[in-house]
Protein backbone atom coordinates (compact mmCIF):
# COMPACT_ATOMS: atom_id res chain seq x y z
CA UNK A 1 0.00 0.00 0.00
CA UNK A 2 1.31 3.38 -0.82
CA UNK A 3 2.05 5.61 2.36
CA UNK A 4 0.71 8.35 0.59
CA UNK A 5 -2.89 7.07 0.62
CA UNK A 6 -2.32 5.31 3.91
CA UNK A 7 -2.57 9.42 5.02
CA UNK A 8 -5.98 9.37 4.03
CA UNK A 9 -6.97 7.05 6.00
CA UNK A 10 -8.62 6.55 9.03
CA UNK A 11 -9.34 3.44 11.44
CA UNK A 12 -12.27 3.01 13.81
CA UNK A 13 -11.92 0.36 15.96
CA UNK A 14 -15.52 -0.22 18.10
CA UNK A 15 -14.58 -1.54 21.73
CA UNK A 16 -18.04 -1.30 23.40
CA UNK A 17 -19.02 -4.04 23.30
CA UNK A 18 -20.50 -5.79 26.70
CA UNK A 19 -19.43 -9.26 26.19
CA UNK A 20 -22.41 -11.01 28.33
CA UNK A 21 -21.41 -14.38 27.14
CA UNK A 22 -17.71 -14.04 28.35
CA UNK A 23 -19.42 -12.81 31.87
CA UNK A 24 -17.58 -13.12 34.53
CA UNK A 25 -14.84 -12.28 32.82
CA UNK A 26 -16.70 -8.75 31.57
CA UNK A 27 -17.66 -7.87 34.84
CA UNK A 28 -15.20 -5.30 35.46
CA UNK A 29 -14.02 -4.77 32.05
CA UNK A 30 -15.07 -5.15 28.50
CA UNK A 31 -14.87 -7.43 25.75
CA UNK A 32 -11.53 -6.00 24.20
CA UNK A 33 -9.68 -5.82 27.42
CA UNK A 34 -9.90 -9.28 28.42
CA UNK A 35 -6.63 -11.13 28.82
CA UNK A 36 -5.88 -13.52 26.04
CA UNK A 37 -2.20 -15.58 25.59
CA UNK A 38 -0.99 -14.58 28.71
CA UNK A 39 0.23 -10.97 28.10
CA UNK A 40 -2.50 -9.67 25.70
CA UNK A 41 -5.59 -7.86 25.68
CA UNK A 42 -7.92 -9.17 22.89
CA UNK A 43 -7.87 -5.45 21.23
CA UNK A 44 -4.18 -5.92 20.78
CA UNK A 45 -4.56 -8.35 17.81
CA UNK A 46 -6.50 -5.73 15.98
CA UNK A 47 -4.20 -2.58 16.80
CA UNK A 48 -1.19 -4.66 15.49
CA UNK A 49 -3.28 -5.50 12.74
CA UNK A 50 -3.39 -1.32 12.40
CA UNK A 51 0.04 -0.92 12.47
CA UNK A 52 1.72 -3.43 11.05
CA UNK A 53 -1.03 -2.67 8.01
CA UNK A 54 0.74 0.89 8.22
CA UNK A 55 -1.64 2.58 9.78
CA UNK A 56 -1.21 5.22 12.00
CA UNK A 57 -4.42 7.07 12.74
CA UNK A 58 -6.98 5.13 14.77
CA UNK A 59 -10.32 5.53 16.97
CA UNK A 60 -11.14 3.19 19.63
CA UNK A 61 -14.81 3.52 20.17
CA UNK A 62 -15.39 2.86 23.77
CA UNK A 63 -18.74 2.66 26.18
CA UNK A 64 -19.40 -0.56 28.36
CA UNK A 65 -17.15 -0.51 31.56
CA UNK A 66 -13.83 1.04 29.50
CA UNK A 67 -11.91 2.20 32.35
CA UNK A 68 -9.32 -0.85 31.68
CA UNK A 69 -9.63 -0.78 28.14
CA UNK A 70 -8.93 3.35 28.35
CA UNK A 71 -5.18 2.55 30.96
CA UNK A 72 -4.33 0.13 27.93
CA UNK A 73 -4.54 2.02 25.10
CA UNK A 74 -3.12 4.90 27.03
CA UNK A 75 0.19 3.07 28.63
CA UNK A 76 0.65 0.41 25.91
CA UNK A 77 -0.05 2.21 22.93
CA UNK A 78 2.03 5.37 22.46
CA UNK A 79 3.19 3.78 19.61
CA UNK A 80 2.64 6.63 16.97
CA UNK A 81 4.48 9.66 16.24
CA UNK A 82 1.66 13.22 16.85
CA UNK A 83 4.26 14.86 15.77
CA UNK A 84 3.28 13.86 12.14
CA UNK A 85 -0.52 13.89 13.10
CA UNK A 86 -0.41 10.13 14.18
CA UNK A 87 -2.90 8.98 16.56
CA UNK A 88 -4.45 6.28 18.78
CA UNK A 89 -7.45 8.19 20.55
CA UNK A 90 -10.02 6.78 22.22
CA UNK A 91 -13.15 8.22 21.78
CA UNK A 92 -16.07 7.48 24.98
CA UNK A 93 -19.70 7.71 24.41
CA UNK A 94 -20.30 12.18 24.57
CA UNK A 95 -23.66 12.09 23.31
CA UNK A 96 -22.97 14.59 21.04
CA UNK A 97 -25.35 14.58 18.94
CA UNK A 98 -28.02 13.62 21.32
CA UNK A 99 -29.17 11.86 24.81
CA UNK A 100 -28.37 8.47 23.94
CA UNK A 101 -25.25 6.41 24.17
CA UNK A 102 -24.31 3.86 21.46
CA UNK A 103 -27.60 2.48 19.81
CA UNK A 104 -25.38 0.24 17.90
CA UNK A 105 -22.74 -0.33 15.77
CA UNK A 106 -23.65 2.55 12.87
CA UNK A 107 -24.47 5.05 15.78
CA UNK A 108 -21.24 4.34 17.42
CA UNK A 109 -19.40 5.86 14.15
CA UNK A 110 -22.49 8.03 13.54
CA UNK A 111 -21.78 9.54 16.93
CA UNK A 112 -18.42 10.56 16.27
CA UNK A 113 -18.54 11.79 12.75
CA UNK A 114 -17.36 15.20 14.05
CA UNK A 115 -13.92 13.29 15.26
CA UNK A 116 -13.79 11.55 11.56
CA UNK A 117 -14.40 14.72 9.49
CA UNK A 118 -11.98 16.56 11.09
CA UNK A 119 -9.21 14.27 10.01
CA UNK A 120 -10.01 14.83 6.16
CA UNK A 121 -10.04 11.25 5.33
CA UNK A 122 -11.04 9.95 1.72
CA UNK A 123 -11.49 5.84 3.34
CA UNK A 124 -12.56 4.88 6.80
CA UNK A 125 -11.44 1.03 8.07
CA UNK A 126 -14.66 0.30 10.16
CA UNK A 127 -13.01 -3.45 12.79
CA UNK A 128 -14.85 -4.74 15.40
CA UNK A 129 -11.91 -4.80 18.24
CA UNK A 130 -13.08 -8.23 19.93
CA UNK A 131 -11.79 -10.59 17.52
CA UNK A 132 -8.63 -12.80 16.88
CA UNK A 133 -6.60 -12.84 13.72
CA UNK A 134 -4.01 -11.30 11.14
CA UNK A 135 -4.73 -9.33 8.49
CA UNK A 136 -3.41 -6.32 6.48
CA UNK A 137 -5.88 -3.91 5.20
CA UNK A 138 -3.56 -2.15 3.23
CA UNK A 139 -4.00 -5.28 1.25
CA UNK A 140 -7.68 -5.10 1.36
CA UNK A 141 -7.52 -1.21 0.59
CA UNK A 142 -5.56 -1.73 -2.48
CA UNK A 143 -8.38 -4.06 -3.83
CA UNK A 144 -11.00 -1.51 -2.70
CA UNK A 145 -9.46 1.04 -4.77
CA UNK A 146 -8.89 -0.83 -7.67
CA UNK A 147 -11.86 -2.00 -8.11
CA UNK A 148 -13.83 1.32 -7.67
CA UNK A 149 -15.68 0.21 -4.64
CA UNK A 150 -17.21 2.67 -2.40
CA UNK A 151 -17.91 -0.21 0.37
CA UNK A 152 -16.12 -3.90 0.74
CA UNK A 153 -16.34 -6.34 3.36
CA UNK A 154 -13.96 -7.98 4.58
CA UNK A 155 -15.53 -12.10 4.28
CA UNK A 156 -14.76 -15.45 5.88
CA UNK A 157 -15.70 -18.80 4.54
CA UNK A 158 -17.45 -20.57 6.80
CA UNK A 159 -19.72 -23.36 7.41
CA UNK A 160 -23.69 -22.64 6.07
CA UNK A 161 -24.49 -24.37 9.66
CA UNK A 162 -23.14 -21.42 11.17
CA UNK A 163 -24.71 -18.94 9.20
CA UNK A 164 -27.11 -18.18 12.08
CA UNK A 165 -23.84 -16.56 13.89
CA UNK A 166 -22.72 -13.88 11.05
CA UNK A 167 -23.75 -11.59 8.19
CA UNK A 168 -23.77 -13.45 4.79
CA UNK A 169 -22.80 -12.56 1.85
CA UNK A 170 -24.03 -13.36 -1.84
CA UNK A 171 -21.81 -12.58 -4.39
CA UNK A 172 -21.18 -12.66 -8.13
CA UNK A 173 -18.33 -13.59 -10.42
CA UNK A 174 -16.54 -10.58 -9.55
CA UNK A 175 -17.15 -10.33 -6.17
CA UNK A 176 -19.66 -7.81 -6.24
CA UNK A 177 -22.11 -8.29 -3.33
CA UNK A 178 -25.87 -9.09 -4.47
CA UNK A 179 -27.48 -9.64 -1.04
CA UNK A 180 -26.65 -9.35 2.35
CA UNK A 181 -28.50 -10.81 5.39
CA UNK A 182 -27.80 -10.84 9.02
CA UNK A 183 -27.89 -14.13 10.82
CA UNK A 184 -30.10 -15.91 8.42
CA UNK A 185 -31.05 -19.30 9.70
CA UNK A 186 -29.85 -20.58 6.14
CA UNK A 187 -27.48 -19.83 3.55
CA UNK A 188 -26.69 -20.31 -0.12
CA UNK A 189 -23.67 -22.15 -0.80
CA UNK A 190 -20.82 -20.95 -2.31
CA UNK A 191 -20.05 -22.35 -5.94
CA UNK A 192 -16.57 -23.38 -5.17
CA UNK A 193 -16.82 -24.86 -1.55
CA UNK A 194 -20.43 -26.61 -1.32
CA UNK A 195 -20.30 -26.56 2.49
CA UNK A 196 -19.67 -23.27 3.94
CA UNK A 197 -21.40 -19.52 2.53
CA UNK A 198 -19.13 -16.29 3.17
CA UNK A 199 -19.50 -14.51 6.35
CA UNK A 200 -19.02 -10.92 6.74
CA UNK A 201 -16.04 -10.31 9.28
CA UNK A 202 -16.72 -7.07 10.65
CA UNK A 203 -14.04 -5.54 8.59
CA UNK A 204 -15.81 -2.74 6.58
CA UNK A 205 -13.93 0.15 4.19
CA UNK A 206 -16.21 2.68 3.63
CA UNK A 207 -15.79 5.84 1.01
CA UNK A 208 -15.79 8.59 3.65
CA UNK A 209 -18.48 10.54 1.89
CA UNK A 210 -20.58 7.21 1.61
CA UNK A 211 -20.12 6.87 4.95
CA UNK A 212 -21.34 10.20 6.22
CA UNK A 213 -24.51 10.34 3.91
CA UNK A 214 -25.56 6.71 5.03
CA UNK A 215 -24.97 7.60 8.78
CA UNK A 216 -27.00 10.10 8.50
CA UNK A 217 -29.69 8.85 6.57
CA UNK A 218 -29.80 5.91 9.05
CA UNK A 219 -30.25 8.11 12.19
CA UNK A 220 -33.31 10.09 11.10
CA UNK A 221 -34.56 6.67 10.77
CA UNK A 222 -36.29 3.90 13.25
CA UNK A 223 -34.00 1.17 12.92
CA UNK A 224 -31.04 -1.10 14.81
CA UNK A 225 -28.73 1.49 13.85
CA UNK A 226 -26.21 -1.40 13.23
CA UNK A 227 -23.97 -1.89 10.04
CA UNK A 228 -24.97 -5.27 9.35
CA UNK A 229 -28.93 -5.13 9.75
CA UNK A 230 -29.29 -1.75 8.36
CA UNK A 231 -26.60 -0.38 6.51
CA UNK A 232 -24.88 -2.65 4.11
CA UNK A 233 -28.49 -4.59 3.17
CA UNK A 234 -29.65 -1.26 2.17
CA UNK A 235 -26.41 0.06 0.06
CA UNK A 236 -26.18 -3.27 -2.05
CA UNK A 237 -30.45 -3.35 -2.24
CA UNK A 238 -30.00 0.51 -3.72
CA UNK A 239 -27.24 -0.56 -6.28
CA UNK A 240 -24.12 0.53 -4.54
CA UNK A 241 -20.91 -0.72 -5.38
CA UNK A 242 -20.26 -3.50 -2.25
CA UNK A 243 -18.10 -6.15 -2.92
CA UNK A 244 -17.19 -8.65 -0.75
CA UNK A 245 -12.68 -9.01 -0.40
CA UNK A 246 -12.17 -12.65 0.67
CA UNK A 247 -9.75 -12.53 3.79
CA UNK A 248 -5.94 -12.90 2.90
CA UNK A 249 -4.28 -14.52 6.11
CA UNK A 250 -1.57 -13.18 7.70
CA UNK A 251 -0.97 -16.44 10.38
CA UNK A 252 1.07 -18.11 7.27
CA UNK A 253 -1.06 -21.63 8.63
CA UNK A 254 -2.50 -24.04 6.22
CA UNK A 255 -6.07 -23.26 7.73
CA UNK A 256 -7.09 -19.24 7.70
CA UNK A 257 -7.36 -18.05 11.23
CA UNK A 258 -10.21 -15.81 12.50
CA UNK A 259 -11.69 -16.59 15.81
CA UNK A 260 -14.72 -14.24 17.64
CA UNK A 261 -14.32 -15.74 21.03
CA UNK A 262 -17.79 -14.64 21.85
CA UNK A 263 -18.27 -17.82 24.52
CA UNK A 264 -16.41 -18.87 28.02
CA UNK A 265 -15.82 -22.29 26.12
CA UNK A 266 -14.47 -20.32 22.95
CA UNK A 267 -12.11 -18.56 24.53
CA UNK A 268 -10.99 -21.66 26.63
CA UNK A 269 -10.59 -23.36 23.22
CA UNK A 270 -8.25 -20.73 21.49
CA UNK A 271 -6.28 -20.44 24.87
CA UNK A 272 -5.94 -24.10 24.84
CA UNK A 273 -4.68 -23.66 21.03
CA UNK A 274 -1.63 -21.72 22.04
CA UNK A 275 0.14 -24.13 24.22
CA UNK A 276 -0.42 -26.74 21.34
CA UNK A 277 3.44 -28.01 20.23
CA UNK A 278 2.19 -26.31 16.55
CA UNK A 279 -0.50 -24.00 17.35
CA UNK A 280 -2.84 -23.29 14.94
CA UNK A 281 -2.53 -19.21 15.90
CA UNK A 282 1.23 -18.07 15.90
CA UNK A 283 2.52 -15.84 18.37
CA UNK A 284 6.15 -16.12 17.24
CA UNK A 285 6.36 -14.38 13.87
CA UNK A 286 9.01 -11.67 13.69
CA UNK A 287 7.50 -10.28 10.48
CA UNK A 288 4.02 -9.70 12.39
CA UNK A 289 4.52 -8.58 15.87
CA UNK A 290 2.17 -8.60 18.39
CA UNK A 291 2.20 -5.42 20.61
CA UNK A 292 0.52 -4.81 24.13
CA UNK A 293 1.24 -3.08 26.86
CA UNK A 294 4.85 -4.47 28.86
CA UNK A 295 4.80 -4.51 32.28
CA UNK A 296 8.57 -3.89 33.62
CA UNK A 297 8.67 -7.52 35.19
CA UNK A 298 11.70 -10.02 35.76
CA UNK A 299 11.78 -12.86 33.83
CA UNK A 300 9.83 -15.64 34.78
CA UNK A 301 11.41 -18.22 37.19
CA UNK A 302 11.62 -21.96 38.31
CA UNK A 303 12.44 -23.13 41.57
CA UNK A 304 13.34 -26.30 42.67
CA UNK A 305 15.54 -28.43 40.09
CA UNK A 306 15.70 -31.50 42.35
CA UNK A 307 12.75 -32.92 43.58
CA UNK A 308 12.08 -33.51 47.06
CA UNK A 309 9.97 -35.96 49.57
CA UNK A 310 6.72 -35.29 48.76
CA UNK A 311 6.90 -34.16 44.91
CA UNK A 312 8.54 -30.37 45.15
CA UNK A 313 9.64 -30.28 41.96
CA UNK A 314 9.31 -26.59 39.84
CA UNK A 315 8.57 -27.79 36.55
CA UNK A 316 6.68 -26.09 33.47
CA UNK A 317 5.56 -28.74 30.15
CA UNK A 318 3.70 -27.14 27.50
CA UNK A 319 2.99 -24.27 28.39
CA UNK A 320 3.47 -19.92 28.35
CA UNK A 321 4.74 -18.94 31.28
CA UNK A 322 4.60 -14.32 31.10
CA UNK A 323 7.43 -12.48 32.22
CA UNK A 324 7.48 -11.91 36.31
CA UNK A 325 5.69 -15.86 36.95
CA UNK A 326 7.51 -17.79 39.66
CA UNK A 327 7.03 -21.48 39.63
CA UNK A 328 8.23 -22.48 42.95
CA UNK A 329 7.92 -25.71 43.30
CA UNK A 330 5.13 -27.07 41.91
CA UNK A 331 3.92 -28.63 38.12
CA UNK A 332 2.69 -27.01 35.46
CA UNK A 333 1.15 -28.98 32.52
CA UNK A 334 -0.51 -26.72 29.62
CA UNK A 335 -0.88 -23.96 31.08
CA UNK A 336 -1.13 -20.32 30.47
CA UNK A 337 0.22 -17.91 32.85
CA UNK A 338 -0.08 -14.18 32.81
CA UNK A 339 2.45 -11.73 34.45
CA UNK A 340 3.19 -12.15 37.77
CA UNK A 341 1.46 -15.79 38.61
CA UNK A 342 2.71 -17.85 41.75
CA UNK A 343 2.78 -21.09 41.86
CA UNK A 344 3.87 -22.27 44.96
CA UNK A 345 5.55 -25.63 46.51
CA UNK A 346 3.38 -28.93 45.79
CA UNK A 347 0.23 -27.53 43.98
CA UNK A 348 -0.56 -28.98 40.42
CA UNK A 349 -2.46 -27.23 37.70
CA UNK A 350 -3.20 -28.54 34.16
CA UNK A 351 -5.01 -27.30 31.22
CA UNK A 352 -5.69 -23.77 32.42
CA UNK A 353 -5.52 -20.14 32.08
CA UNK A 354 -4.46 -18.05 34.98
CA UNK A 355 -4.30 -14.35 34.45
CA UNK A 356 -2.02 -11.39 36.11
CA UNK A 357 -1.30 -11.90 39.68
CA UNK A 358 -2.66 -15.15 40.51
CA UNK A 359 -1.13 -17.04 43.37
CA UNK A 360 -1.76 -20.65 43.64
CA UNK A 361 -0.99 -21.99 47.32
CA UNK A 362 1.17 -25.25 48.61
CA UNK A 363 -0.89 -28.32 47.64
CA UNK A 364 -3.63 -26.67 45.93
CA UNK A 365 -5.10 -28.49 42.28
CA UNK A 366 -6.11 -26.72 39.80
CA UNK A 367 -7.59 -28.58 36.61
CA UNK A 368 -9.26 -26.92 33.22
CA UNK A 369 -10.19 -23.71 34.61
CA UNK A 370 -9.48 -20.26 33.67
CA UNK A 371 -8.94 -17.81 36.68
CA UNK A 372 -9.07 -14.26 36.52
CA UNK A 373 -6.73 -11.62 37.94
CA UNK A 374 -5.31 -11.77 41.52
CA UNK A 375 -7.21 -14.35 43.07
CA UNK A 376 -5.38 -16.08 45.87
CA UNK A 377 -6.32 -19.95 45.62
CA UNK A 378 -6.00 -21.60 49.10
CA UNK A 379 -3.59 -24.50 50.53
CA UNK A 380 -5.00 -27.53 49.72
CA UNK A 381 -7.93 -26.17 47.34
CA UNK A 382 -9.19 -28.13 44.84
CA UNK A 383 -10.61 -26.65 41.70
CA UNK A 384 -11.97 -29.06 38.63
CA UNK A 385 -12.30 -31.90 40.54
CA UNK A 386 -15.72 -32.46 41.89
CA UNK A 387 -18.07 -30.85 39.20
CA UNK A 388 -21.20 -30.64 41.97
CA UNK A 389 -19.04 -28.81 43.65
CA UNK A 390 -17.72 -26.49 41.46
CA UNK A 391 -21.11 -25.25 40.27
CA UNK A 392 -21.59 -24.85 43.68
CA UNK A 393 -18.78 -22.14 44.40
CA UNK A 394 -18.08 -20.91 40.46
CA UNK A 395 -19.30 -20.72 37.18
CA UNK A 396 -18.58 -23.93 35.07
CA UNK A 397 -19.40 -23.87 30.96
CA UNK A 398 -21.57 -26.11 29.36
CA UNK A 399 -17.87 -27.61 28.20
CA UNK A 400 -17.03 -28.09 31.57
CA UNK A 401 -14.49 -25.35 32.54
CA UNK A 402 -14.35 -23.65 35.87
CA UNK A 403 -14.47 -19.94 35.87
CA UNK A 404 -13.20 -18.12 38.78
CA UNK A 405 -13.90 -14.48 39.28
CA UNK A 406 -11.77 -11.90 39.43
CA UNK A 407 -10.56 -11.01 43.15
CA UNK A 408 -12.88 -13.80 43.99
CA UNK A 409 -12.42 -14.61 48.07
CA UNK A 410 -11.71 -18.68 48.34
CA UNK A 411 -11.95 -20.35 51.22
Amino acid sequence: MNVLLLRDVVAILLAGGAGERLYPLTRDRAKPAVSFGGAYRIIDFTLSNCVNSGLRKIFIATQYKAQSLNRHARLGWSVVNAELGEFIEVLPPQKRVGENWYLGTADAVYQNLYSLQREGARWVIILSADHIYKMDYGRMLDVHIARGASLTVGAIEVPTSESRRFGVLDVDEDGRVSAFQEKPQTARSLPWHPSCCLASMGVYIFDVDLLVRELRRDAEQASSHDFGRDIIPKLVAGGEKVYAYLFWDENKKEAKYWRDIGTLDAYYEASMDLVQVDPVFNLYDKHWPLRTMMQQLPPAKTVFAQEEPGGRLGIVLDSLVSPGAIISGGRVERCILGPSVRINSYAKVVDSVFMDGVDVGRHARVTKAIVDKDVRIPADFVVGEDPEEDKRRFTVTPGGVVVIPREALLD
